[in-house]
């Protein structure tokens, strides 16, 4: 059996780590921070405790948290109807689940986010299942979601792709033992995605669909 085809959501297959950056820093204004964008943007990708905590530091006071997490997830809802996919990305994701890949999604996203991510993407009959927030104890960097990821569909990790475009997603993937594919879509640059453990570098998900056949999806 061909192995997991495992892809990341945000920055991934939709065009939305901006509008991450954008909630981030207004709920982070609203607590009385002042966190530059690009430092938000480096670290979208993590869990939002994890984020908190790179962002603020372990000297913080720790009972705004649940205040800065709970006023990102409102502002980042206020987009829910508009999420825009990659161009893209649902013929990726249906190209590989008809060559017998099996398509996960391994996101922090969970409820009603993962559900309007899911909808942007309109690939679901493409995807066999998804390992969100909700199914793991750690995110991202943590291989846990990966892991978790080819287990839900029986698949070896070395006969597996990850898909991101975090150095979250990178490390997570290597740790679990999965060769890792970066796409510059999110904004991070080539170099720290390939010291992070990116085999290989697309553009996006547009460019990695066309050189399938030069991919590490080659094997099918």
């Amino acid at each position: 059996m061909t192995g997991a085809a495992i892809f990341d959501v945000d920055g991934t297959l939709t065009d939305t780590n901006h509008l991450h950056v954008v909630a981030w820093w207004e709920a982070f204004r609203q607590a009385g921070h002042a966190v530059p964008m690009p430092a938000i943007h480096r670290a979208v990708g993590l869990g939002s405790g994890d984020l908190i905590e790179r962002l603020l530091g372990p000297g913080r006071d720790r009972d705004q948290d649940s205040a800065i997490s709970s006023a990102h997830t409102v502002l980042y809802a206020t987009f829910f109807d508009r999420l825009p996919a990659f161009p893209g990305a649902g013929d990726l994701l249906r190209t590989l689940a008809g060559r017998g890949w099996q398509v996960v999604l391994a996101t922090s996203a969970s409820g009603a986010e993962l559900t309007a991510l899911r909808r942007a993407v309109d690939a679901d009959a493409a995807i066999s299942a998804t390992a969100s927030s909700d199914d793991v104890e750690a995110g991202k960097p943590s291989p846990e979601p990966v892991r978790l990821a080819c287990r839900l569909v029986g698949a070896d990790p070395e006969d597996s792709v990850f898909v991101g475009d975090t150095v979250w997603d990178m490390e997570a993937a290597k740790r679990a033992g999965v060769p890792a594919v970066a796409l510059l879509s999110g904004g991070i640059p080539r170099a720290d995605l390939e010291r992070a453990g990116a085999g290989a570098v697309y553009e996006d998900v547009a460019t990695l669909l066309a050189r399938l056949e030069d991919s590490p999806f080659r094997r099918s």
